[in-house]
């Protein structure tokens, strides 16, 4: 071997030694015979280096991997002799391997075992048997090996091909007949030989038990001597923890619903016997989080064999396994109670079902109905924060924190359905007993106190949240609540949680204020003053922001008295932060947004006249514009990288706020009929200098345009005098990005306005190619894939920009051009067409075709257009279908071949019978179709239906492909 290139194994070497390593071991997969070193360093143990030891393995995985049936008979038997010669070498050596060397030796046995157990090694285990023994190294290998084979055969993380599926299952059940009971009889002697002296083999091979479990003959190890001996290990600290989770593997398998359920029944007794139902007398969280999982999992089965009985109709059995899930419940409210999340967590499914029978219920006794009580109670204590948790960095424990609570809302839900006015009942008494003395509360007593006024909004659903009006006693515990919420005083508590609390729980109920408006100036205050948007902390300011925006629409008629007071308070909130270093606002840009679009709401909504609006608007919008015109002067001048890009940012900010108090708008509300029209066009006139601009061009650019579509929805025709020189800046010195933004401007303009822009359009529809034409003929590096990604979409662009012109009846654009133009157009689309391996963009280019027929393919075309429709548009629809990477398969590819399918008919439709006489006569022949497959290609064609054509075209094209 080559001995210099091995040194670049070892992770210390330096970059020339590893990078010659790596081609070294490109080399030995290619080469021949290479390999053969590789497995004779390790039958024979020339190297003591770890790293390549492993690397020999790897030569070899690769081997069997890949390149297997390509060698000889001899070649394969060395392989298996090979790895039975290192497996005997490790009975005698003083010091195990390193595990990683142990794992893939393991993975390298399992992946041989995949390829010749059926056929060249049936004796594979009994082998490995053999000389393994009861050796420790020996066994720790073997059990390596077994959980190897079980991921090969049945990890699902592993996605596999139906042909490996298959392969998997075959040797399931060849290993079921032939040698599983002598697996399992290996393992209940490992188990028994090492329980007390090897806690590490044991627990490995009670993993290995636990995940063949779900796969063989249950009686194999649902037996006697085999559940003693795991009861056994749930008393011995070292070993209970792997022996719980090869209960649950057991307790998890399915099985007849009677049998289930005496299963767990017998497990309980044992277990409960031997003390392991007192929870607090435990103080080892690691092994609770695994006993809570192996209740839930028998919890889980006794529920559904519970379900499968009452299916069944076994009234006497299913109550039987009813009464012994009732017994369990004691033990599932300890674990879901437990401080330690993770025990409450495992706990949580079993604690849903149980909720979910009670509800399938007519009558519940009473020690059900205290079941629900102690289990809203307890999810009451257990969504509560505690000390630890950190608010202001929050890391991995918050977070799971937050999914914990999650699973918990749903256990809220689920109360909600067994017992709504129970559950009402439970959170109004623990509301109303917090709330009367918040002062000297806790801040998480009270969080979870408002946290479950928040939640029944969606645990007692209601449409539309109509939760004031309707089930009047409901109605009036809500509204109660909600009442004390914003009238205690509780908003000026000094914690974040509550904060926010409590302004997501005015925003959910804000249909409490059109009951009950007169807390409105009351909880306007809160949002605009320091316990909101001026609170410490940016969080809370941020979060804030958008729920003040929302609070503000949701109830914009009750607004009308306060707006004036609302904008002169939120004046400084609007102000563009400079765009120097340093500079605190006390919001980000992104939540200005929120504050720009609540100012445009509260306009737009108000009962003022279209004056007293336009002037407000102004207000709003003309110092945005000043300070831009500033701005871009100092782009201007900017030399500093730096510089420019903290004035673009700035710029484009001003264009983003002015863009965003535009969705305060609508159908019924209109800037025309609000009179701000002309602001609005002050805006335009205002903004599009900055695209001439040659600095930081793409950044600004983009701004620009988004507040042109904007306006394009908003003015109507008012914006079309500013469209045609936006246009030509946006096409100067442009890349495949700026077109394929600019693009979608151009169609929703196209779209929008139809034949008003036809001029504009036919003005330049050339210069717009051009650009186009121009970026996508611009050589790239061969293995550039962003550039390759780029063109690609940027042609797909162009196809839309075509798609719509003809689509918005305005094929007249295309046909003004010159002659050399159009066809050149044309042929673009054929190209499109067939040449391009993209469905997305083929399947538009055969709709711009089918247009483009049925506008110009009658008798009163254009010129030479029915030439064109036989010379290229008729094969296109054959070429593409046949390329080989046109992949029927493929969802997208199928609806190109429906559209192509439509070109057909279309040209069929508009030239009639010297269509099929084209096709029958000339085209078909032409491509070597036979006789018969010719005049069902040409009926088909002619059928009325054009789905039973589009059927057909597939069927057609799948036979004619090899």
């Amino acid at each position: 071997m080559d001995e210099q290139a091995l040194l670049g194994l070892n992770p210390n070497a330096d970059a020339d030694f590893r990078q010659r390593a790596l081609a070294y071991f490109e080399q030995l997969k290619i080469s021949q015979d290479s390999w053969q070193v590789c497995a004779e360093a390790l039958a024979q143990r020339i190297y003591s280096d770890d790293h390549i030891k492993f690397f020999c393995f790897q030569v070899i995985e690769h081997q069997i991997k890949f390149k297997y049936s390509e060698l000889t008979e001899v070649q394969q038997q060395l392989i298996r002799e090979t790895l039975v010669t290192w497996l005997q070498a490790q009975m005698l050596n003083p010091q195990p391997e390193k595990t990683f060397i142990r794992n893939k030796a393991a993975q390298v046995f399992a992946l041989l075992f995949v390829t010749e157990y059926l056929t060249k090694w049936p004796k594979f285990f009994f082998d490995i048997l053999s000389v393994v023994d009861l050796n420790p190294q020996g066994v720790d290998l073997y059990l390596r090996i077994l959980m190897a084979v079980d991921a090969e055969l049945v990890d699902r993380d592993v996605v596999h091909t139906s042909e490996e599926a298959r392969r998997n299952t075959l040797l399931k059940d060849t290993m079921r007949e032939q040698c599983i009971p002598s697996l399992v009889e290996s393992w209940y002697q490992i188990l028994q030989n090492y329980q007390y002296t090897n806690a590490e083999l044991t627990c490995q091979c009670l993993e290995v038990v636990g995940a063949y479990v779900s796969w063989i003959d249950l009686s194999l190890i649902a037996n006697e001597r085999f559940i003693n001996m795991l009861l056994g290990h749930m008393s011995v600290e070292v070993l209970r923890e792997e022996a719980c989770d090869c209960l649950f593997e057991i307790v998890n398998k399915g099985m007849d619903p009677t049998d289930k359920t005496k299963l767990v029944e017998s497990l309980c007794q044992v277990l409960q016997s031997a003390g392991l139902f007192s929870i607090d007398q435990e103080d080892d969280v690691d092994f609770l989080a695994r006993f809570s999982k192996l209740v839930n999992g028998m919890g889980q089965a006794l529920i559904t064999s519970w379900t499968k009985l009452v299916k069944s109709g076994d009234m006497k059995s299913a109550q039987d396994t009813l009464q012994a899930i009732e017994a369990k419940v004691a033990l599932m409210l300890q674990l879901l109670i437990h401080e330690d999340d993770d025990i409450s967590s495992n706990i949580i499914g079993f604690c849903y079902d149980y909720l979910h029978i009670l509800k399938q219920l007519s009558v519940l006794s009473e020690q059900q109905k205290a079941n629900v009580e102690a289990i809203m109670l307890a999810v009451m204590k257990k969504l509560t924060y505690d000390e630890e948790y950190n608010f202001e960095h929050e890391g991995e424990d918050e977070a799971m924190f937050v999914e914990y609570r999650k699973q918990l809302k749903l256990l809220l839900d689920r109360l909600a359905q067994v017992s709504p006015e129970l559950l009402l009942a439970s959170v109004r008494r623990v509301f109303n007993t917090t709330l009367q003395n918040w002062q000297a509360t806790r801040f998480m007593e009270i969080e979870v106190a408002i946290r479950l006024l928040y939640m029944l909004a969606e645990a007692l659903p209601v449409s539309h949240g109509a939760h004031f009006s309707g089930d009047i006693s409901k109605a009036s515990a809500l509204q109660d609540m909600m009442r004390t919420l914003v009238t205690s005083g509780v908003s000026a508590y000094q914690h974040t949680s509550v904060t926010l609390e409590f302004f997501e729980t005015v925003v959910r109920y804000e249909k409490f204020f059109a009951v009950e408006p007169q807390h409105i100036p009351n909880v306007l205050m809160t949002f605009l003053d320091h316990r909101g948007l001026r609170h410490t902390s940016p969080k809370v300011r941020s979060r804030t922001a958008y729920l003040f925006s929302r609070f503000v629409k949701s109830l914009n008629k009750q607004m009308n008295p306060f707006i004036e007071d609302v904008l002169n308070r939120i004046q400084d909130l609007l102000e563009l932060s400079p765009p120097e270093n340093g500079y605190q606002a006390l919001l980000s840009s992104d939540d200005q947004l929120f504050i720009y679009e609540t100012a445009g709401v509260l306009i737009v909504n108000s009962e003022y006249s279209a004056e007293r609006k336009q002037v407000l608007m102004r207000n709003l919008l003309s110092p945005l514009m000043e300070k831009f015109k500033v701005l871009l002067e100092k782009l201007m001048m900017a030399q500093d990288e730096d510089r420019q890009m903290a004035l673009v940012d700035c710029l484009n900010h001003a264009v983003g706020f002015a863009s965003r108090t535009s969705k305060a708008f609508s159908n019924k509300q209109t800037v025309k009929q609000c009179g701000c029209s002309e602001v609005y066009l002050d805006c335009l006139q205002t903004f599009l200098p900055a695209l001439s601009c040659p600095l930081q061009k793409e950044v600004i650019r983009s701004g620009v345009r988004t507040f042109l579509h904007r306006m394009i929805i908003c003015l109507e025709e008012e914006v079309l005098p500013f469209i045609p020189s936006a246009s030509e800046h946006m096409l100067k010195d442009c890349e495949a990005k700026d077109l394929q933004e600019f693009i979608p401007l151009i169609n929703q303009i196209t779209a929008k306005f139809k034949t008003q822009v036809s001029p504009f359009l036919q003005q330049m529809f050339m210069p717009l190619l051009h650009a186009i034409f121009e970026v996508l003929l611009r050589p790239a590096e061969e293995n550039d894939q962003s550039a390759a990604l780029e063109k690609q979409m940027l042609r797909r662009s162009y196809f839309a920009f075509l798609q719509t012109v003809t689509g918005s009846g305005m094929s007249e654009v295309i046909a003004n051009q010159d002659a050399e133009n159009v066809e050149r157009v044309l042929f673009t689309i054929i190209q499109g067409a067939v040449d391009y391996p993209d469905p997305i963009a083929q399947k538009t280019c055969f709709i711009i075709l089918s247009k483009l027929v049925e506008l110009w393919g009658g008798k009163d075309g254009p010129v030479g257009f029915a030439d064109f429709v036989y010379k290229h548009i008729v094969p296109a629809c054959f070429l593409a279908p046949l390329k080989q990477t046109f992949d029927l398969a493929d969802a997208q590819t199928v609806l190109a071949l429906s559209e192509c399918a439509v070109t057909l008919k279309t040209i069929h439709l508009k030239r009639g019978p010297e269509c099929i006489h084209y096709l029958q006569q000339e085209y078909l022949p032409s491509l070597q179709v036979a006789p018969e497959i010719i005049q069902e290609f040409c009926q088909a064609l002619q059928q009325p239906d054009a789905k039973v054509f589009k059927n057909y075209l597939k069927v057609f094209f799948q036979r004619a492909k090899p």
